[in-house]
């Protein structure tokens, strides 16, 4: 397991990552494939260890809404597991998966007290991303906030080239609208707007960034 810095197994020590191995088993799930849906009242929970899934719910009107890209190290599911309320999120593939399926997971933080701290810092750390996201909502406009996300999944995922830090992630241009609570049109405007700009350069599900710094005062 190689979690990525900052993910719920970054913070756990071997002998911890080991007894949650133990606690449950191992799953995996193709490309596209719905792991959890909203509303649902399942209460395990998954630890992601290979490939990467949003997080997204569905307004009255049926848009998208995407809540979060997660990796390797995630622990998804973890507040219906809880509190036994119904899942708050669809959670779905965005590439091949794999992972470890834990029923009791409240079992497994009885016996491991510090987890359990940890896990109520990764919880808030959530929130106030989430808290973020709505400052961002009300005082960006579309191509500020496409920006935004355009930088964390640089800082998240990106691979530095030649021609700048590249970015490969199995997301369309719908599901970028839903990550920034924009319509397609206006994500698309935007990042005809950045490429303009000499910003960015966009394939199929790709993205490249030629300039960060001018990425970020462009996000601001």
């Amino acid at each position: 397991m190689n979690p990525e810095p900052g993910e719920f197994t970054s913070l756990l020590t071997p002998e911890e990552i080991a007894a949650l191995r133990a606690a449950g088993r191992p799953r995996r799930w193709e490309r596209g494939t719905t792991v959890m849906t909203e509303g649902d009242t399942s209460d395990w929970v998954l630890v992601l260890t290979e490939g990467r899934v949003k997080c997204s719910s569905h307004t009255s009107s049926g848009t998208e809404v995407v809540l979060a890209i997660r990796g390797p190290g995630a622990l998804i599911g973890e507040m219906s597991s809880i509190d036994g309320w119904p899942r708050s999120a669809t959670v779905a593939a965005l590439e091949p998966i794999e992972g470890i399926v834990v029923q009791d997971f409240p079992a497994y933080l009885r016996e491991h007290g510090r987890v359990a701290v940890l896990l109520m810092q990764s919880v808030t750390e959530k929130l106030r991303d989430a808290d973020r996201k709505r400052i961002e909502y009300g005082a960006f406009d579309t191509t500020g906030r496409v920006a935004t996300r355009l930088i964390e999944l640089a800082e998240r995922y990106g691979e530095k080239t030649n021609s700048g830090v590249r970015v490969a992630l199995p997301l369309s241009q719908d599901e970028l609208a839903g990550w920034t609570g924009a319509s397609r049109e206006a994500v698309s405007k935007a990042l005809r707007s950045l490429r303009d700009r000499g910003l960015i350069e966009t394939g199929r599900r790709r993205v490249i960034i030629h300039n960060l710094e001018g990425l970020r005062k462009r996000a601001r």
